[in-house]
Protein backbone atom coordinates (compact mmCIF):
# COMPACT_ATOMS: atom_id res chain seq x y z
CA UNK A 1 0.00 0.00 0.00
CA UNK A 2 1.39 3.43 -0.85
CA UNK A 3 2.03 5.97 1.89
CA UNK A 4 -1.10 7.94 2.76
CA UNK A 5 -1.58 11.33 1.15
CA UNK A 6 -3.19 14.24 3.00
CA UNK A 7 -6.27 16.19 1.98
CA UNK A 8 -6.16 19.82 3.13
CA UNK A 9 -8.73 22.61 2.69
CA UNK A 10 -8.09 25.01 -0.16
CA UNK A 11 -7.90 28.76 0.34
CA UNK A 12 -11.50 30.04 0.11
CA UNK A 13 -10.46 32.78 -2.36
CA UNK A 14 -7.81 30.87 -4.31
CA UNK A 15 -8.52 27.15 -4.83
CA UNK A 16 -4.94 26.53 -5.99
CA UNK A 17 -3.52 27.44 -2.56
CA UNK A 18 -3.91 25.78 0.82
CA UNK A 19 -6.02 27.47 3.48
CA UNK A 20 -3.69 29.75 5.50
CA UNK A 21 -4.60 27.94 8.72
CA UNK A 22 -3.04 24.74 7.36
CA UNK A 23 -0.21 26.20 5.27
CA UNK A 24 2.44 25.36 7.84
CA UNK A 25 1.28 21.73 7.98
CA UNK A 26 1.51 21.60 4.18
CA UNK A 27 5.06 22.94 4.29
CA UNK A 28 6.08 20.45 6.95
CA UNK A 29 4.50 17.61 4.99
CA UNK A 30 6.56 18.56 1.93
CA UNK A 31 9.72 18.68 4.06
CA UNK A 32 8.92 15.17 5.31
CA UNK A 33 8.39 13.86 1.78
CA UNK A 34 4.60 13.70 2.12
CA UNK A 35 1.98 14.43 -0.51
CA UNK A 36 -1.11 16.57 -0.17
CA UNK A 37 -4.08 17.58 -2.30
CA UNK A 38 -6.69 20.29 -1.84
CA UNK A 39 -10.43 20.00 -1.26
CA UNK A 40 -13.11 22.69 -1.17
CA UNK A 41 -14.36 22.87 2.40
CA UNK A 42 -17.22 25.24 1.57
CA UNK A 43 -18.45 22.80 -1.07
CA UNK A 44 -18.30 19.96 1.45
CA UNK A 45 -20.44 21.94 3.89
CA UNK A 46 -22.90 22.79 1.12
CA UNK A 47 -23.40 19.12 0.26
CA UNK A 48 -21.48 19.31 -3.02
CA UNK A 49 -18.91 16.64 -2.19
CA UNK A 50 -18.22 15.72 -5.82
CA UNK A 51 -17.34 19.33 -6.55
CA UNK A 52 -15.21 19.51 -3.41
CA UNK A 53 -12.95 16.60 -4.44
CA UNK A 54 -12.63 17.22 -8.17
CA UNK A 55 -9.02 18.34 -7.73
CA UNK A 56 -8.04 15.07 -6.04
CA UNK A 57 -6.37 12.66 -8.49
CA UNK A 58 -8.51 9.64 -9.30
CA UNK A 59 -7.18 6.34 -8.06
CA UNK A 60 -5.00 7.96 -5.40
CA UNK A 61 -5.09 7.12 -1.74
CA UNK A 62 -5.42 6.18 1.01
CA UNK A 63 -6.00 9.59 2.57
CA UNK A 64 -5.89 11.36 5.87
CA UNK A 65 -8.01 14.51 6.02
CA UNK A 66 -6.58 17.45 7.97
CA UNK A 67 -8.95 20.35 7.97
CA UNK A 68 -11.93 22.13 9.43
CA UNK A 69 -14.67 20.26 11.24
CA UNK A 70 -17.38 18.65 9.15
CA UNK A 71 -20.79 17.44 10.32
CA UNK A 72 -20.80 13.66 10.36
CA UNK A 73 -23.24 13.35 7.46
CA UNK A 74 -21.08 15.67 5.34
CA UNK A 75 -18.01 13.58 6.18
CA UNK A 76 -19.89 10.49 4.95
CA UNK A 77 -20.65 12.29 1.66
CA UNK A 78 -16.98 13.25 1.44
CA UNK A 79 -15.91 9.62 1.85
CA UNK A 80 -18.43 8.45 -0.74
CA UNK A 81 -17.30 11.01 -3.33
CA UNK A 82 -13.68 9.94 -2.87
CA UNK A 83 -14.61 6.27 -3.12
CA UNK A 84 -16.26 6.91 -6.50
CA UNK A 85 -12.87 8.23 -7.64
CA UNK A 86 -11.06 5.19 -6.28
CA UNK A 87 -9.86 6.89 -3.08
CA UNK A 88 -10.31 5.90 0.55
CA UNK A 89 -10.27 7.89 3.77
CA UNK A 90 -8.37 6.02 6.48
CA UNK A 91 -10.98 7.14 9.02
CA UNK A 92 -14.33 5.65 8.08
CA UNK A 93 -17.55 7.67 8.43
CA UNK A 94 -18.69 5.61 11.46
CA UNK A 95 -15.26 6.04 13.02
CA UNK A 96 -15.39 9.78 12.44
CA UNK A 97 -18.82 10.09 14.06
CA UNK A 98 -17.76 7.95 17.05
CA UNK A 99 -14.82 10.22 17.88
CA UNK A 100 -16.35 13.53 16.78
CA UNK A 101 -19.70 13.42 18.62
CA UNK A 102 -20.10 12.91 22.36
CA UNK A 103 -22.79 10.18 22.12
CA UNK A 104 -20.34 8.16 20.00
CA UNK A 105 -17.58 8.05 22.62
CA UNK A 106 -19.30 8.68 25.94
CA UNK A 107 -20.17 5.08 26.83
CA UNK A 108 -16.55 3.98 26.44
CA UNK A 109 -15.24 6.86 28.58
CA UNK A 110 -18.05 6.91 31.15
CA UNK A 111 -16.56 7.18 34.62
CA UNK A 112 -13.43 8.89 33.29
CA UNK A 113 -15.31 11.97 32.05
CA UNK A 114 -17.93 14.26 33.62
CA UNK A 115 -21.37 12.64 33.82
CA UNK A 116 -23.49 13.64 30.82
CA UNK A 117 -26.95 13.28 29.34
CA UNK A 118 -28.08 14.37 25.90
CA UNK A 119 -31.29 15.25 24.13
CA UNK A 120 -31.43 14.81 20.33
CA UNK A 121 -33.15 17.67 18.55
CA UNK A 122 -35.13 17.27 15.35
CA UNK A 123 -33.55 19.31 12.56
CA UNK A 124 -30.06 19.37 14.12
CA UNK A 125 -27.21 17.67 12.32
CA UNK A 126 -28.19 16.19 8.97
CA UNK A 127 -30.74 18.90 8.21
CA UNK A 128 -28.80 21.80 9.65
CA UNK A 129 -28.18 24.54 7.17
CA UNK A 130 -31.20 23.51 5.10
CA UNK A 131 -33.44 26.28 6.40
CA UNK A 132 -34.75 24.16 9.29
CA UNK A 133 -35.26 26.12 12.50
CA UNK A 134 -34.17 24.08 15.52
CA UNK A 135 -35.91 24.83 18.79
CA UNK A 136 -34.74 24.03 22.34
CA UNK A 137 -35.94 20.93 24.20
CA UNK A 138 -39.24 21.20 26.01
CA UNK A 139 -39.32 21.99 29.71
CA UNK A 140 -40.45 18.43 30.37
CA UNK A 141 -37.51 16.90 28.49
CA UNK A 142 -35.06 19.20 30.25
CA UNK A 143 -36.51 18.37 33.67
CA UNK A 144 -36.14 14.65 32.95
CA UNK A 145 -32.53 15.17 31.81
CA UNK A 146 -31.75 17.17 34.96
CA UNK A 147 -33.21 14.36 37.08
CA UNK A 148 -30.92 11.87 35.34
CA UNK A 149 -27.95 14.03 36.40
CA UNK A 150 -29.09 13.91 40.02
CA UNK A 151 -31.19 17.07 40.00
CA UNK A 152 -28.73 19.33 41.81
CA UNK A 153 -25.33 20.94 41.43
CA UNK A 154 -23.63 22.91 38.65
CA UNK A 155 -23.49 21.83 35.02
CA UNK A 156 -22.71 23.13 31.56
CA UNK A 157 -24.46 22.88 28.22
CA UNK A 158 -23.00 22.04 24.81
CA UNK A 159 -24.06 20.22 21.67
CA UNK A 160 -22.64 16.90 20.49
CA UNK A 161 -19.41 18.64 19.42
CA UNK A 162 -18.89 22.13 20.89
CA UNK A 163 -19.81 24.47 23.70
CA UNK A 164 -20.11 28.25 23.72
CA UNK A 165 -17.54 28.86 26.42
CA UNK A 166 -17.03 32.47 25.37
CA UNK A 167 -20.65 33.15 26.37
CA UNK A 168 -20.06 31.37 29.65
CA UNK A 169 -22.76 32.91 31.84
CA UNK A 170 -25.22 33.43 29.01
CA UNK A 171 -25.13 30.16 27.09
CA UNK A 172 -22.82 27.67 28.75
CA UNK A 173 -22.71 27.51 32.56
CA UNK A 174 -25.63 26.43 34.75
CA UNK A 175 -24.84 27.26 38.42
CA UNK A 176 -27.61 25.06 39.85
CA UNK A 177 -29.55 22.32 38.08
CA UNK A 178 -32.36 22.58 40.63
CA UNK A 179 -33.14 26.03 39.19
CA UNK A 180 -35.09 24.69 36.21
CA UNK A 181 -36.03 28.14 34.80
CA UNK A 182 -32.32 28.97 34.68
CA UNK A 183 -31.59 25.65 32.95
CA UNK A 184 -34.25 26.42 30.34
CA UNK A 185 -32.92 29.94 29.84
CA UNK A 186 -29.28 28.90 29.31
CA UNK A 187 -30.21 26.00 27.04
CA UNK A 188 -32.55 28.14 24.95
CA UNK A 189 -29.88 30.80 24.51
CA UNK A 190 -27.30 28.16 23.58
CA UNK A 191 -29.60 26.72 20.90
CA UNK A 192 -30.37 30.20 19.60
CA UNK A 193 -26.69 31.13 19.28
CA UNK A 194 -25.66 27.84 17.72
CA UNK A 195 -28.44 28.23 15.15
CA UNK A 196 -27.65 26.21 12.00
CA UNK A 197 -24.35 25.07 13.54
CA UNK A 198 -26.07 23.04 16.27
CA UNK A 199 -24.68 19.50 16.11
CA UNK A 200 -27.07 16.68 16.96
CA UNK A 201 -28.75 17.98 20.06
CA UNK A 202 -28.17 19.39 23.55
CA UNK A 203 -25.81 17.86 26.10
CA UNK A 204 -25.91 18.60 29.83
CA UNK A 205 -22.61 17.83 31.52
CA UNK A 206 -21.74 17.78 35.21
CA UNK A 207 -19.44 20.64 36.15
CA UNK A 208 -16.13 19.59 37.71
CA UNK A 209 -13.37 21.63 39.32
CA UNK A 210 -10.01 21.49 37.52
CA UNK A 211 -6.59 22.96 38.25
CA UNK A 212 -6.29 26.39 36.69
CA UNK A 213 -3.62 28.88 35.82
CA UNK A 214 -3.68 32.50 34.65
CA UNK A 215 -2.54 32.32 31.02
CA UNK A 216 -2.60 35.12 28.49
CA UNK A 217 -3.53 34.93 24.82
CA UNK A 218 0.12 35.03 23.73
CA UNK A 219 1.01 31.71 25.25
CA UNK A 220 2.47 32.54 28.63
CA UNK A 221 1.59 33.13 32.27
CA UNK A 222 0.20 36.54 33.10
CA UNK A 223 1.88 38.67 35.76
CA UNK A 224 0.73 37.59 39.17
CA UNK A 225 -0.78 34.37 37.86
CA UNK A 226 -0.44 31.11 39.72
CA UNK A 227 -2.01 27.71 39.72
CA UNK A 228 -5.32 27.30 41.46
CA UNK A 229 -8.69 25.65 41.22
CA UNK A 230 -11.78 26.74 39.38
CA UNK A 231 -14.16 25.87 36.61
CA UNK A 232 -13.68 24.29 33.24
CA UNK A 233 -16.58 24.07 30.84
CA UNK A 234 -16.44 20.27 30.78
CA UNK A 235 -15.66 20.20 27.08
CA UNK A 236 -12.87 22.70 26.59
CA UNK A 237 -10.71 24.94 28.73
CA UNK A 238 -11.74 28.24 30.28
CA UNK A 239 -14.60 29.59 32.28
CA UNK A 240 -15.76 33.08 33.01
CA UNK A 241 -13.12 35.77 32.47
CA UNK A 242 -10.97 36.17 35.54
CA UNK A 243 -7.40 37.11 36.33
CA UNK A 244 -4.98 39.89 35.62
CA UNK A 245 -3.70 41.70 32.53
CA UNK A 246 -5.00 40.08 29.32
CA UNK A 247 -4.99 36.64 30.95
CA UNK A 248 -7.79 34.48 32.27
CA UNK A 249 -7.82 31.73 34.83
CA UNK A 250 -8.03 28.73 32.56
CA UNK A 251 -8.20 25.03 33.22
CA UNK A 252 -4.83 23.42 32.55
CA UNK A 253 -5.51 20.97 29.74
CA UNK A 254 -3.34 18.68 27.69
CA UNK A 255 -4.22 17.47 24.21
CA UNK A 256 -3.03 13.95 23.41
CA UNK A 257 -2.93 12.68 19.82
CA UNK A 258 -3.44 8.93 19.44
CA UNK A 259 -2.81 6.70 16.44
CA UNK A 260 -3.93 3.08 16.57
CA UNK A 261 -4.23 3.25 20.36
CA UNK A 262 -0.79 4.74 21.02
CA UNK A 263 -0.02 8.34 22.05
CA UNK A 264 2.21 9.95 19.40
CA UNK A 265 2.06 13.60 20.49
CA UNK A 266 1.30 15.26 23.83
CA UNK A 267 1.02 19.01 24.11
CA UNK A 268 -1.04 21.84 25.55
CA UNK A 269 -4.61 22.60 24.57
CA UNK A 270 -4.74 25.12 21.69
CA UNK A 271 -6.34 27.66 24.04
CA UNK A 272 -3.18 27.56 26.21
CA UNK A 273 -0.22 27.39 23.82
CA UNK A 274 3.01 26.80 25.67
CA UNK A 275 1.32 25.87 28.94
CA UNK A 276 3.13 22.84 30.37
CA UNK A 277 1.07 19.75 31.14
CA UNK A 278 2.14 16.17 31.83
CA UNK A 279 -1.02 14.05 31.98
CA UNK A 280 -1.16 10.55 33.40
CA UNK A 281 -2.31 8.35 30.51
CA UNK A 282 -2.65 5.08 32.41
CA UNK A 283 -6.45 5.28 32.68
CA UNK A 284 -7.03 6.78 29.25
CA UNK A 285 -4.90 4.45 27.13
CA UNK A 286 -7.14 1.34 27.43
CA UNK A 287 -10.23 3.48 26.83
CA UNK A 288 -8.83 4.92 23.60
CA UNK A 289 -8.04 1.39 22.46
CA UNK A 290 -11.56 0.25 23.37
CA UNK A 291 -13.05 3.08 21.29
CA UNK A 292 -11.43 1.48 18.25
CA UNK A 293 -10.92 4.65 16.20
CA UNK A 294 -7.59 4.96 14.43
CA UNK A 295 -6.77 8.67 14.82
CA UNK A 296 -8.23 10.55 17.79
CA UNK A 297 -7.43 13.23 20.32
CA UNK A 298 -8.25 13.42 24.01
CA UNK A 299 -8.30 16.65 26.00
CA UNK A 300 -7.38 15.94 29.60
CA UNK A 301 -7.57 18.13 32.72
CA UNK A 302 -6.41 17.45 36.26
CA UNK A 303 -8.92 17.64 39.06
CA UNK A 304 -8.33 20.53 41.43
CA UNK A 305 -8.12 18.15 44.40
CA UNK A 306 -5.28 16.24 42.72
CA UNK A 307 -7.30 13.03 42.50
CA UNK A 308 -6.48 12.37 38.85
CA UNK A 309 -6.84 13.42 35.24
CA UNK A 310 -10.25 13.56 33.56
CA UNK A 311 -11.25 13.31 29.92
CA UNK A 312 -13.01 16.56 29.06
CA UNK A 313 -13.28 15.94 25.33
CA UNK A 314 -12.60 13.32 22.68
CA UNK A 315 -12.19 14.33 19.04
CA UNK A 316 -11.38 12.99 15.62
CA UNK A 317 -7.71 13.72 15.01
CA UNK A 318 -8.31 14.88 11.45
CA UNK A 319 -10.22 17.96 12.61
CA UNK A 320 -8.47 18.67 15.93
CA UNK A 321 -6.47 21.88 16.14
CA UNK A 322 -2.73 21.85 16.81
CA UNK A 323 -1.54 24.41 19.38
CA UNK A 324 0.80 27.18 18.32
CA UNK A 325 4.47 26.52 18.94
CA UNK A 326 4.33 22.73 18.99
CA UNK A 327 6.37 20.60 16.57
CA UNK A 328 3.98 18.05 15.02
CA UNK A 329 6.70 16.24 13.05
CA UNK A 330 6.39 13.05 15.10
CA UNK A 331 2.63 13.03 14.50
CA UNK A 332 2.90 13.58 10.75
CA UNK A 333 5.66 10.97 10.42
CA UNK A 334 3.46 8.43 12.21
CA UNK A 335 0.50 9.26 9.97
CA UNK A 336 2.61 8.93 6.85
CA UNK A 337 3.71 5.48 8.02
CA UNK A 338 0.24 4.29 9.00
Amino acid sequence: MPAPAFLLPAHPLDPRRVDPQFAWEARLLRDLGGEHHLVDHDALLAGAAHTAVRGVPAGRGPFWYRGWMLPSHRYAEFAAALAERGGQLLTSPPGYASAHELPGWYEVFEGATPQSVWLPLAGAGAEAGAGVEVGPPSAERLAAAVARLGGRGPAMVKDYVKSRKHEWDEACYIPELADLPAVERVVARFVELQAEHLAGGVVLRRFEEFTRVVWDTHGGPSDGGSSGSGPSDGGSSGGGPEGASDGRRRAVEARVWWLDGEPVLVGPHPDLPGCPAAPDLSVVRPLVRALGCRFVTTDLAERADGSGWRVVEVGDGQVSELPRGIDPSALLIALLAA
